[in-house]
């Protein structure tokens, strides 16, 4: 084999393995991560049959529950993309110029949580959620036109209690984090599936 085909392949691998991680990354981004033209990602993406951006998430918004319970979709901050009643939920902020502050263009932080916590939410099956505290931590400033992925996952529940963990990401670096408890007011919900992971 050689070394230009091996090269090749190699490419082909972290180009599949970054896609799946953030799946809606633009050729542009994948051409500075992968050191490459976007013409040559594009032929990428046609040889190994991976779909445009716009077609990505237009499949992964098909795919995902059209009205969340405790919220409605469009009380969701970001778009929501992804939902899986009691499981896991993405939504995905482009950050624009209101969002900002105006000297530094710095995303305000409420913008970040709200985000977040909406998602949160959204994610729990059940009539009224509210939330009830949240451990957060801003890992680096966000700024206008960058594209936060917010991914929230449930972790564990007690009662009518829940804990939801939120990684907030722009390209593959976490931007944001926040632990959230959520009161679930709802004296028959339970969750599917005990014993979620801890990661």
């Amino acid at each position: 084999m050689s070394a230009r085909l091996k090269g090749r392949l190699k490419r082909h691998q972290y180009l599949v393995k970054y896609i799946e991680s953030n799946p809606f990354v633009t050729d542009e981004e994948l051409s500075r991560y992968l050191g490459v033209s976007v013409p040559t990602i594009r032929l990428d993406r046609q040889i190994l049959g991976i779909p445009e951006v716009r077609e990505r998430v237009k499949h992964v918004a098909q795919d995902a529950l059209q009205n969340p319970t405790a919220l409605a979709k469009h009380e969701v901050v970001g778009e929501l993309v992804d939902l899986e009643l009691n499981k896991s939920g993405i939504s995905v902020l482009t950050v624009t110029d209101d969002m900002v502050l105006a000297k530094t263009k710095i995303a305000r932080g409420h913008y970040l949580f709200a985000q977040a916590n909406s998602l949160a939410v959204a994610v729990i099956g059940a009539k009224v959620v509210l939330t009830g505290s949240a451990r957060i931590r801003y890992k680096r400033p966000v700024y206008v036109g960058e594209k936060v992925v917010a991914k929230a996952m449930v972790k564990t529940q007690r009662g009518n209690t829940v804990l939801v963990s939120v990684h907030s990401k722009v390209d593959m670096e976490i931007v944001f984090k926040a632990q959230i408890v959520l009161s679930v007011q709802d004296h028959k919900f339970k969750l599917t599936g005990e014993g979620k992971s801890k990661d």
